[in-house]
């Protein structure tokens, strides 16, 4: 029999797909060249049923490649072997909501809006934005962060248990609903950011927090990004608790004003915004108008307009989209890394001469609070100009790296990042590499990715 006709007959007709046009979906993600076709997609509804599938698929050493939204930027969602694409958006149900405990307990497919959307009457909000729709289960295997992260963290400070499916198909429960403890080791860490490499999380129960009585946005222009990235540093050392803080370069602007209608004036931006009560939003408020405006601040221009803040985060979580759009008929290469924030200058500037001297044109947009920032560089089909790009993105990769950085501080590995593992983790790759093996012995889960190979 085909691996298909045994998952039918394991799991059902409706919860398998063999067409052309699903699998070419489910060969790539978002800005991942290189597209492997799955042999087979399966729909699940169930945790009883992805168990049943990862026994056979371990049993018979076929390949499972866990996808939420798909929109990963470093290739996790790419069946690289083939197998079977496991896409979890039909277990899409807010399953409880605890408001008492500040906390809600999700099928992985949930997206963060909805949640959002689900919580707003009780006066609660899942803080972790990454934009693009994604699925807490998605933003639990790559520990998204995004926008909001400068105050509010990573998907993984707001996770408190999971139910987890091992590569063999028995069901875990990891953590439990108190806010912490000091029992066992903390396995829901281990499966956040794995990036479906170590098993398939099929439950996930968040903390919450409460939605601010107050909320004001800033845009702040400067003349260039020594000066703005300067500001954000001195910003976040003087403890001013900003609640997002977003680095917009002109090009990006510019592709996004097309994009999206808006008419944002095309400069180096600093985009703030602030959560708290009245008294204390306006005093954060005042002291960051102080220092930009001693920095040589073009203006600073603040707002408490709901619907104007709405519009601003909606383009800026487009941007992508718009960049790609301003550049029709050439590739992108997307990277991002994360530094200090001391260094966060002289990373940001550096990286933006290296792209002038090659001649790339790159927008640079960033989650500069936390010092995070990306950038994507467009480039022809050429094999010249692809090597030149790649030299600029190790070059970057390797400075955060000297400094104390990491080689990303939201994409995720995936499969572009795995080069840089080894320089990074150095010995502790090995640790890694005995975790994997002991968990997924037969090489079954989301393989070729997150670890590079041992030699």
């Amino acid at each position: 029999m085909s691996l298909a006709s045994d998952l039918t007959a394991l799991l059902g007709a409706e919860q398998v797909d063999v067409s052309d046009a699903v699998r070419a979906q489910h060969s790539r993600g978002e800005a991942y060249a290189g597209a492997v076709l799955p042999d087979v997609v399966v729909f699940p509804r169930a945790t009883a049923e992805v168990a049943r599938l990862l026994a056979y698929a371990s049993a018979h050493g076929v390949p499972v490649t866990p996808v939420g939204a798909n929109s990963s930027l470093e290739g996790h969602t790419v069946p690289v072997r083939g197998g079977v694409s496991l896409d979890l958006t039909r277990m899409d149900r807010v399953l409880e909501v605890r408001p008492q405990d500040l906390l809600a307990v999700v099928q992985p497919g949930v997206t963060y809006p909805r949640l959002n959307e689900r919580l707003r009457h009780h006066g609660l909000f899942f803080p972790v934005d990454p934009g693009a729709h994604a699925t807490l289960g998605g933003m639990v295997s790559t520990n998204a962060s995004g926008t909001a992260a400068v105050r509010y963290g990573t998907t993984g400070d707001h996770v408190l248990a999971l139910e987890v499916v091992t590569p063999q198909g028995e069901v875990l429960r990891l953590g439990s609903r108190a806010r912490k403890s000091a029992s066992g080791y903390d396995l829901c860490a281990l499966f956040t950011g794995a990036e479906g490499t170590l098993g398939v999380i099929t439950e996930v129960t968040v903390k919450l927090v409460g939605l601010p009585e107050a909320v004001a946005a800033a845009r702040v222009p400067f003349a260039d990004a020594l000066t703005a990235t300067t500001f954000v540093t001195r910003l976040i050392q003087a403890g001013v608790p900003v609640a997002r803080c977003e680095l917009v370069d002109p090009y990006s602007i510019r592709a996004a004003n097309a994009y999206s209608g808006t008419s944002f004036p095309e400069e180096m931006t600093v985009f703030l915004e602030f959560h708290g009560n009245a008294p204390g939003v306006a005093a954060e408020l005042e002291l960051a108008r102080e220092l930009a405006l001693s920095l040589g601040a073009g203006a600073f221009e603040a707002a408490t307009d709901a619907a104007e803040r709405e519009r601003l985060w909606r383009t800026r979580h487009t941007m992508f989209f718009a960049a790609n759009a301003a550049n029709p008929g050439l590739e992108s290469l997307v990277t991002d890394v994360a530094v200090p924030i001391s260094e966060l200058p002289t990373a940001v500037t550096t990286a933006l001469a290296e792209c002038a001297a090659a001649g790339f044109e790159a927008n640079l947009v960033g989650h500069v609070g936390d010092g995070n920032f990306h950038l994507n560089l467009y480039l022809p089909e050429d094999p010249a100009a692809r090597a030149a790009a790649k030299g600029v993105v190790d070059r970057l990769t390797e400075r955060a790296l000297a400094v104390g950085g990491t080689a990303t501080g939201e994409h995720g590995v995936g499969l572009r990042k795995l080069g840089y593992m080894e320089r990074e983790h150095g010995a502790s790759l090995g640790l890694m590499r005995a975790i994997k093996q002991l968990l997924d012995p037969a090489g079954i889960m989301n393989p070729g990715k997150k670890l590079p190979e041992a030699p």
